[in-house]
């Protein structure tokens, strides 16, 4: 087993964190002890890390397995400007580069080796004269059948152990169930490999769902708010894509359509344009983002349903990878749940496929919190609701609707339950169609009883009592709608029937809007934003790879005016602060200057002490805030010190807090924080020692 101040001095100095997230130190523990692992860790969790940090320790080279080109490039791009060796080789490649990197293995040089699963051939001369120290397979849920996006060269990976049994493999996907865990660890050859399975709650991503009606003007309402800011459309057809980048084109927006019908070439370049910040939105298949390490997506809005949990919450996954908040929206029709029902009966496994369409389904059309939903889908129950999906935030207010499920119910009785949705919503509402008057429905007593009821809304009526278990839809049957043995309850023994209100969606004013933006121009955050642009030009590599949304947000809290309060930001290690320190913090100074002519500066820790006052929790509040929870720390640290009532002894161990005490006195009380680092080689990280001399110097007064 490595020492743990190895590993923390590693990640800080590499990748610019004082602490791991959850599961990724036993991950990487593991590794070090020669297991093979199999890691379900959600978009944004930090899986890259799990297998970065042990190839820069381990003896030898570290191949990863990788789905496209546009990845293995991004992370290339990405560990350079942390300052680790890395390459990626595909058949895209020259001969000429190809021998370029082989060079560069012999010499020891590069730690980590991309490629495709189709490009393993061209690894033959390093398998056969380096020494091969961890293997990592990306996007493992490839290998599987089951998963979202098989892939079939994927499942020719197994031979990788039999021909390295010693050496140790980690597989890594963002969701994958029982069967797609089952199949993944059998193709690959590794039965007995130790599952970590990470918590699936991201609290940082807004959920929300709405019936899909105009939804070009919802969505350009939607982009309106947040026009500054980068995101995804996912669309079922490639037609849809291109439908939905033209319509925003012709109202101002940047958007541009991704599909598989498109050359390479174009793929490419818009995929450069997104991860560049060039393209502000991507209306595109589900062929588009797998994988793509962009950090500052804000938001993902799915133009249709998709068709299954897994391959949902892997793509809204892709919004908010800096742990920032950001938005998620669905829209959801009967003609969507019609059309991927056809996409299942055409493929393999249709009874499970349909399965998952049906749980999707019933997903879109919930009236309780949805982040319980999904988390209970990837076996992870929680007790409480989220506060951050619609469904939470707008409390759906019931009322009395007997006599509309009771018409509802007897008009789906009286077509002896042969139509579908639309069919028996004409006849409720008095229709004089083709369908209406060839099929003689005019006729029936249930015809026209409810004529004011608008369309829409009765369709909201019919999927409520759909999901309360009243009616369901004979998807094998054309749909049809059919009476359930409840139905005869409500028909015929009074029982009561509770519907929701249908909930207006508020758009945001014109007035709201200008205020919002002229404040984001007028901050340091816009600024910093607008200095990393430049240096991402001027490198040509991704914006979010000199520092991602996050770090920058830490910096306009903490204004750091030093190299030694630089490096204590989150995502910044010893790389990026001898290559960009100086601009970023010239930059902050500046700004500090100009503002303090005009304002006072706001005590941002007050805001901090409100929301822990209301009981919030550490992360909570960071999430709330947009700053990490080291920072937030700081703030207790200092209120506490101001003589706020703060229970600081809930942050601390007792035994962390008396070695502390113990270093104070042989130190001699320095007034920095990296001595105590230093002393402890590491190993207590700065905010647990800032909590502490904050308690002890109390103690003292």
């Amino acid at each position: 087993m490595i020492a743990h101040t190895t590993l923390t001095s590693t990640l800080k100095e590499y990748f610019g964190y004082d602490s791991f997230r959850p599961l990724q130190k036993e991950i990487i523990q593991s590794i070090f002890e020669g297991n093979d692992n199999l890691v379900i860790m959600p978009t944004g969790g930090g899986k890259s890390i799990c297998y970065q940090l042990p190839a820069l320790l381990l003896e030898g080279i570290t191949i990863v397995v990788s789905p496209l080109i546009a990845l293995m490039k991004d992370q290339v791009d990405g560990l350079t400007t942390n300052g680790i060796s890395a390459a990626f080789l595909n058949s895209s490649q020259s001969e000429t580069e190809q021998q370029d990197i082989f060079a560069k293995i012999d010499e020891g040089t590069i730690h980590l080796l991309y490629t495709a699963p189709e490009s393993l051939s061209y690894l033959e001369p390093i398998f056969n004269r380096q020494k091969i120290s961890l293997i990592a397979i990306d996007e493992a849920h490839c290998i599987s059948s089951w998963g979202h996006d098989f892939r079939p060269a994927y499942t020719n990976l197994g031979y990788l152990k039999n021909r390295f049994p010693t050496v140790p493999m980690i597989a890594l996907t963002a969701t994958a169930d029982k069967a797609t865990r089952e199949d993944i660890v059998n193709q690959l050859n590794i039965p007995n490999a130790i599952q970590h399975i990470a918590s699936f709650d991201r609290k940082n991503l807004k959920l929300e769902v709405r019936p899909a009606n105009n939804r070009i003007q919802q969505i350009t309402n939607f982009i309106t708010k947040r026009s500054a800011e980068s995101g995804i459309i996912y669309c079922l057809s490639r037609k849809t894509t291109e439908q939905v980048a033209e319509k925003l084109q012709n109202v101002g927006f940047n958007a541009i359509a991704y599909h598989a019908g498109i050359s390479h070439e174009q793929r490419s370049q818009i995929q450069e344009d997104f991860i560049n910040d060039t393209c502000q939105i991507i209306c595109a298949t589900i062929a588009f983002g797998m994988g793509i390490d962009k950090s500052n997506v804000r938001w993902v809005i799915h133009y249709n349903l998709p068709k299954n949990i897994e391959g949902y919450y892997q793509e809204i996954g892709r919004a908010g990878r800096d742990g920032l908040p950001s938005d998620t929206l669905l829209f959801h029709s009967y003609g969507d749940v019609i059309q991927l029902q056809k996409f299942a009966e055409n493929s393999g496994n249709v009874d499970v496929q349909l399965a998952k369409l049906n749980r999707m389904k019933e997903y879109a059309d919930a009236l309780s919190c949805r982040r319980k939903i999904l988390l209970n889908y990837f076996g992870e129950l929680i007790s409480e609701d989220c506060g951050n999906c619609d469904v939470c935030l707008n409390p759906p207010q019931f009322f009395d609707g007997t006599v509309i499920a009771q018409k509802a119910l007897s008009a789906v009785a009286r077509v002896k339950e042969q139509e579908p949705i639309g069919t028996v919503i004409d006849v409720l509402r008095g229709a004089q169609n083709a369908t209406i008057l060839n099929k003689g429905y005019q006729e029936l007593k249930t015809y026209g009883i409810a004529k004011n009821i608008a369309w829409l809304d009765w369709k909201q009526y019919i999927t409520q009592l759909v999901n309360q278990g009243f009616l369901e839809i004979a998807f094998h049957d054309s749909n049809k709608l059919k009476l359930t043995t409840f139905a005869k309850d409500v028909l015929f023994k009074g029982k009561k029937v509770a519907l929701a209100n249908l909930i207006e969606i508020k758009e945001i004013t014109e007035a709201q809007q200008t205020k919002k933006t002229k404040a984001k121009k007028d901050s340091l955050f816009e600024r910093l934003r607008k200095l990393r642009l430049q240096i991402a030009q001027e490198e040509d590599v991704p914006a979010y790879q000199i520092f991602n949304d996050a770090t920058l947000r830490e910096m306009e809290a903490e204004r750091p005016m030093s190299d030694e309060e630089f490096i204590r930001i989150n995502g910044v290690g010893r790389a990026k602060m001898m290559n960009y320190g100086y601009d970023f913090i010239k930059e902050i100074i500046a700004f500090s200057k100009e503002k303090k002519k005009k304002t006072r500066k706001v005590d941002t820790t007050l805001k901090t002490y409100e929301l822990y006052q209301k009981g919030m929790s550490i992360e909570e509040i960071a999430i709330e805030r947009k700053l990490a929870e080291t920072t937030i720390y700081s703030h207790l640290s200092k209120l506490y010190a101001q003589g706020k009532d703060i229970d600081m002894m809930q942050f601390i161990d007792i035994q962390d807090l008396e070695s502390i005490r113990k270093a104070k006195k042989e130190l001699d009380s320095p007034d920095a924080l990296k001595p105590y680092y230093d002393y402890f080689e590491e190993a207590i990280p700065y905010a647990t020692i800032r909590i502490a001399l904050t308690i002890l110097e109390k103690e003292e007064t």
